[in-house]
Parts: structure tokens; sequence; C-alpha cells
């Protein structure tokens, strides 16, 4: 599509809605009153969100067009009004980014709202800004918010203070500078440093405090598990289920017998799982024949979730709001009761258990030649965790005489299939680029007491590329058939990105040509591994890509270069798995299923958000625990990546502990330092020291704020080659030798986690 075409489409959409007669409609219904073919639904959508981020139309709330409301209402559309998401800073400011601007935008994208223009917006908040014309010489937009169009929460967490005989609230984080009067002291029995949760009445604003109530008294502030609760508040996050649904979820259970019906008998098939060493979720298994044709027959079989979880019941309304299950470290909120994600839905070892099975037919170099699907009922021969599979791997011949024949076998062919899978994968242009995964370890009462390097074994990658398989398998079956279905989207870089990242890379000192090309970036990455530079490089290439997100738009799967692509592999966490799943069952039913565009892409987008708020909260919380853990570490040195540079600093975070502080430039007292947006860095007017993305440094713990949620490193020196590290560990009272430390409950959790993600891409 060219610009004049673009231009062209937008003018027929605003004429459509200006029209007298003109109703709120979705995309879908505009394309037929303007007469589209359903080719070009992308190139109409893409209009729209154009129309959207000029402030021409609405375009949002259920995905309904609207006109601008002044317009609406019969009154004068004001001109220069833009609708945008709110975000404030600790000093009080904030920043609007418009609605439809890309995830992969920069922030030059931003409006800028001073102080005195924020009204009593706050974060998360859908603002309507007037933005005032840039005045000579200025490159960024600023405004003024006009309206609130929609309020991200009204409930705050926070600690509870009294000072001369009145109840305030200090809200968590920094972005509401002054404590909220709360109104009685005592209210809902809080004492002094209690957590609390409060409902805002009336908003601050630079002039006024506000208002709020307390509803809800947390614990005591540092208590074991209140830091916990206290994110699970302040991001909503459901952990308890509705009666109701614990009694359907009951009822399912006492249906289940284990009869086969019309299901395809897989029961005397060779099936194992391959799963954490404490996990109770089993949700996939595995089986692999070699053929006649020297073709592999490749089994992925699935929970069948769908099966206990009938579309429209309580089980399913609350699955879809939930969206997923949230991992925090020392929990997990799932999001289907444990009577049907660890029991009834569970591959168990040594029982009947009901199925979705994919049959991939491969060739001898892992291409896929065909694919079947089936409703079926299996009986698990054996339950492998990662690290046996791994010990087997290492040495076969320990194992011959632990195992059946066929499961010996089959492992070996496991692990041959698995790197045949893998290297025709990158060699096709996938990109894989991860940074290490650190998780923090914690003690029984939750508390961070060191941290350690995940490791990415041969087993995962097993697993992974299997899961892999099965999921770009359905979605081509799903393709085919000429259905909409909920894909999992990676849209390729924003190009202004990999130009900049490209500009980025040439400044380190690699020669390369333009990042453009994906095999470029692979080259890029392949060559600096082990550097110094490697942190810098992977970083770089890390904040030029997109974020994975649901949706029933054709736009590829841009990290797994995969056309095609979705989720089917995870029905127990996460709800597009089981979307997918009842697709298949419609479909082997002999039935269309509904494949309604508009829906599945609201429904994209609600997944899509819950999944950022479930990382995000994970994010969040880990954050607190490490706070709490480096507040008495203060004067204590560890070792960082810088992750970010702004002119007020550098942002930087430790390698051991993921922790992420700030190097604020005003502590960087040994020269004047100047601030280069298009190479991430700092530079010193006087000696010239540069400080980049992805450069490792040494700093010092110089300040910690848990409830502000602030740190602050003090820079000791850069590190020009990473140096033998320790992880950085609490220290630990002595005990007997004889007394052990049994492993807990927060340990199979945080194993469980790490495998789960690391399954479906």
């Amino acid at each position: 599509m060219n610009e004049t075409d673009s231009t062209d489409l937008q003018e027929l959409i605003l004429r459509l809605i200006n029209s007298p007669d003109y109703q709120p409609a979705k995309p879908k219904l505009i394309a037929k009153q303007l007469g589209l073919p359903k080719e070009r639904a992308r190139e109409l959508r893409k209009a729209i969100k154009g129309l959207a981020r000029e402030g021409k139309i609405l375009y949002g709330e259920k995905h309904l067009v609207q006109r601008p409301r002044a317009a609406a209402g019969g009154a004068k559309s004001e001109r220069g009004l833009i609708t945008g998401e709110f975000r404030r800073s600790a000093k009080g400011y904030g920043f609007v980014r418009p609605v439809g601007t890309p995830p992969s935008a920069g922030r030059d994208r931003d409006i800028f709202i001073p102080l005195r223009k924020t009204g009593d917006a706050s974060t998360g908040d859908v603002v309507k800004v007037r933005v005032k014309p840039p005045r000579r010489g200025e490159t960024k937009q600023s405004g003024t918010i006009v309206e609130i169009v929609q309020r991200e929460t009204n409930q705050f967490v926070g600690v509870y203070l009294e000072r001369g005989g009145q109840a305030f609230v200090q809200i968590d984080g920094n972005v509401v500078a002054e404590p909220v009067p709360v109104g009685d002291p005592g209210a809902k029995n809080a004492l002094e440093g209690d957590k609390v949760v409060i409902e805002m009445i009336r908003f601050p604003t630079h002039l006024h405090p506000g208002e709020g109530v307390i509803v809800e008294v947390l614990g005591a502030r540092g208590a074991p598990g209140v830091d916990t609760l206290s994110i699970i508040r302040e991001f909503n996050l459901p952990d308890r289920f509705p009666l109701h649904v614990m009694d359907t979820a009951r009822a399912q259970a006492e249906r289940f017998d284990e009869s086969l019906g019309d299901r395809l008998d897989l029961t005397a098939e060779t099936i194992v799982t391959i799963d954490p060493k404490d996990a109770r979720d089993f949700d996939d298994a595995i089986s692999l024949q070699r053929l006649d044709n020297g073709h592999w027959r490749l089994g992925v079989h699935i929970a069948d979730v769908a099966h206990f979880v009938p579309a429209g019941s309580p089980l399913d309304v609350e699955a879809r709001d939930r969206g997923t299950s949230v991992y925090l470290p020392d929990r997990v909120l799932p999001m289907l009761p444990e009577l049907i994600c660890n029991g009834l839905a569970s591959l168990q070892p040594d029982k009947v258990r009901y199925a979705k099975t994919a049959f991939i037919e491969l060739t001898e170099d892992g291409a896929r030649v065909a694919a079947e699907f089936h409703n079926s009922a299996i009986r698990s021969k054996r339950r492998f965790t990662y690290e046996e599979v791994d010990e087997f791997l290492a040495d076969p011949t320990r194992w011959k005489s632990k195992l059946t024949t066929g499961v010996f076998a089959m492992l070996g062919r496991m692990h041959e299939l698995a790197m045949i899978l893998r290297r025709r994968r990158l060699a096709g242009g996938a990109i894989e680029l991860t940074l290490p995964e650190i998780k923090i370890d914690l003690d029984k009462k939750g508390r961070v007491s060191g941290a350690h390097v995940v490791p990415n074994t041969v087993s995962h990658q097993v697993i992974e590329e299997f899961m892999l398989a099965a999921n770009e398998a359905v979605a081509e079956h799903l393709h085919g058939q000429d259905l909409n279905f909920l894909r999992r989207v990676h849209e390729p870089p924003d190009p202004r990105k990999l130009q900049a990242l490209t500009e980025f890379v040439r400044e380190l000192g690699i020669d390369c040509e333009s990042l453009q090309n994906r095999f470029e970036i692979k080259r890029v990455v392949e060559a600096v591994k082990g550097e110094p530079r490697e942190h810098a490089v992977h970083y770089a290439v890390l904040r030029s890509m997109q974020k994975a997100v649901y949706g029933p738009q054709e736009e590829g799967h841009f990290a797994l270069h995969s056309k095609h692509y979705c989720h089917f592999t995870s029905p127990i966490r996460r709800y597009p798995d089981l979307v997918i799943h009842r697709m298949l069952d419609s479909l082997l039913c002999g039935t269309r299923p509904p494949d309604d565009f508009d829906d599945l892409a609201v429904q994209g987008e609600h997944c899509s958000e819950r999944e950022q708020r479930a990382e995000a909260a994970e994010r969040e919380l880990i954050k607190v625990k490490l706070l709490t853990f480096l507040s008495h570490r203060i004067g204590e040195s560890l070792e960082a990546v810088i992750t970010g540079v702004e002119q007020f600093g550098l942002f930087a975070q430790g390698i051991e502990l993921p922790a992420e502080g700030m190097i604020r430039i005003e502590a960087l007292a040994d020269d004047f330092y100047r601030y280069d947006r298009q190479t991430h860095s700092l530079t010193g007017y006087r000696h010239g020291q540069s400080y980049r993305l992805g450069d490792l440094v040494q700093v010092e713990i110089a300040h910690v704020d848990v409830d502000r949620r602030e740190l602050d490193f003090r820079l000791v020196r850069r590190l020009d080659h990473p140096s033998g590290r320790k992880t950085l560990t609490a220290p630990r009272p002595a005990r007997p030798k004889a007394r052990v430390q049994k492993k807990t409950e927060l340990k199979r959790q945080a194993a469980q986690r790490t495998a789960k993600r690391r399954r479906g891409g």
C-alpha cells in the first residue's frame, strides 16, 4: 500500500463516520460498509489506528470506531486533542503515549505534561491531552490534560502513618509524592507501619494531597508474606476462586471416570513426561517413532483441559478473566483450580488421562510433511525429571537396566530429533537471543537468600523444540482451514529502531551490514559471544524488538521466523491455548468453529494485557524482595550491567542479583558528562570516559528505599572484562551438620515456573 492509497482510505473512513446516520462500529463492519474486500482488512486497521493517533477518531473501547466526543455531541471539535495513556514521574510531571503508538516506538513519540498541567491524572489512566504547538527550536511536544477518559484503578497500596492526630497513607512507589489523608486514625484497626489498601475518593494534584479511605489492612510492613499480598492487591490479581467456580470443578471431578469413549486409544503407546523434579501438573507428554520410510513420527500429547472446562461455564468465565497463571517468586496464582490443573487434567504416570494429540511426520532432516490431530486417551509410562534426562544423555549405559527397552530407545531418539529440529530452525533464520536467566533464592519465609543462574540444559531444549513444532503445526492446520484464530504474533522491529541499532553496533567497533536483515543480526550476535561487548549488543538488540502478543492478524512470529504460529501446548496456564483447543474440537467433530475476527482481536488484547500484568507483577515483587535484601547491605559492591542511559544518569542491573538501580549523573563526580541519544552513552568532557548501554561496571549499594522502590548505586569502576564472580548471599547462622535443610515448596515452584516459561515460544 502506497502513501496515496493510505490517505484515500483514511478519507473514506472519515467520510463514513462523519455521516449523520453513522453508529459506532467495529472495523469488520466498516469494511463491509465501505465495500472493501477481505484481503484489505489489515490495511483498514492500520488506517484506523493512524486516524486515532491523530485524534481524528476514537478507537479502542470494545474495538468500536467512534467520532471524537466533542463532534459526536454536536459541539465544535477541538483541534490538537489526543487520547493516550499517562505515566507520572517521581517529580510530578508526566508523559502521555498516544493511542495506537507502536510498542517499538521511542520516547520521542510521547507528549510531555508539565507538573501543573497533569491535573489529578494517575499512572495508567487514559486521558485526553490538548497539545501545545512546539516553540522554535523545540522538538518535544507538550500538552495539558483536559479529561480523564478512564481510570486505571481507584485502589492503591501503601504504608499507614499518623501525624498530628491525623491518618495518612504513603502510596507505594514514587508516583504520589505526598501521603494521602485517609480520615480517622485507626480505621480498620490499622497500626502505624501497616501495609493497607485504600480506595481513592479524590485523586492528588500538585495543589491538593487527595483523599482516600482504608478498605483492607494487609499486615505489618516487613512481616512474612505481606510484600507478596501487597503486590497482589496493587496489580488487582485474583488470589482465590469463587465458591461457584470451585463447585463446578468438583462436579467435573465427580463425573470423570477414565472411560475412553470415542477417543483414540493410545494407552498402550510408549509415552513419557519430562518436567521439573517437584512438578505436579504434567501438561505435556511425548512419544516418538521411526517409520519404515526413515521419517519421524512425533507425538505431542497435551492435557485436554477443554474437556473439563466447557465454554461459557463458570470455570471458563473465570479462566478467561484471569487469562494466565501468575508465577510470583513465592507462590503461583493458577488460572484454573488445582483440582483441574494438578488432578483431572494432569498427565500423571500410569493413569488414563485425556489429551489433545498432535502427530507430526517429519523427514530425516526435520522437515514437516504431515500432521494430524486427535482427541485421545493416554497412559504415561514414565515420568522423568529434567535432571534425569540430562544424566541419561551424559551416560546412557548407566540407565539401560533402569528403563524398559522402549523407553530407553525413545529417549535417545528424542535427543537426536530435537537437535535436528534445533539446527534446522536456527539455520532457517530463527533468532535466539536471551540473557542468562537469573532466579532469586528464597528461604522458608519468602526472603531473599541469594541468587543463581538457571541452566538451559539439553533436556530443556528437547522439550522446547517439540513444543515449538506442535504449536507451528497446529497454526498451519488452522490457517489451512481458512480460519481466523488466536495467533501468537511477534511483529518485525520498527525499521527506524533497526537503523539505530545498526549505528549503535558500528559505534561499538563491530563491522556489520544493515541489521534490517535478520541473518545479519544473528551473525553479529554470534560474533560477540563471550566478548565484553556481548552484553551491549544483547541489550540493544532486545530493546529493538517488539513484544509478542495475541491476536488474529497474520503478522507472523519474527523471532521464530514462523509465518503461522499459535500457543497450543499449555492450556492449563494460558487461556489462548484453551481457545485453540476448542477450535480443534470443532474441526474434529466436523463443524466450523466460531472465528469472528473482531471478537478474537478483543480476546487477544485481553489475554495480552493479562500476560503483561502478570509479568509486571512478578518483576515488581522480585524488585521489592531484592530491595529488602539489599537494604541491609549498604556499601557492599557487586558487578552490574548498564541497562539504560539517560540525561540524568545510568540505570544498572546487578548480574548475580538482578536488582536495577540508578547511578545519578550528579554522583559521577570525576567529570562533566554529555548525553548522546544516538549511541546510548554518557561521555566525559575532560577525560573522555564513556558509559553506554551494555557496559559492565562495578557499583556499590548507596541508598535503598523499599517503599518507594528506589535503589541508588555508586559507581566504583568500569569493567572491561567479566571477572570471576561470587554470588552475593545472605549470611546463614551456623547449624549442626546433622541438620540438613530440606527443599521447600518455594524451590519447587521456582523450578516449575522456569520449565513452564521455556515451553511454547
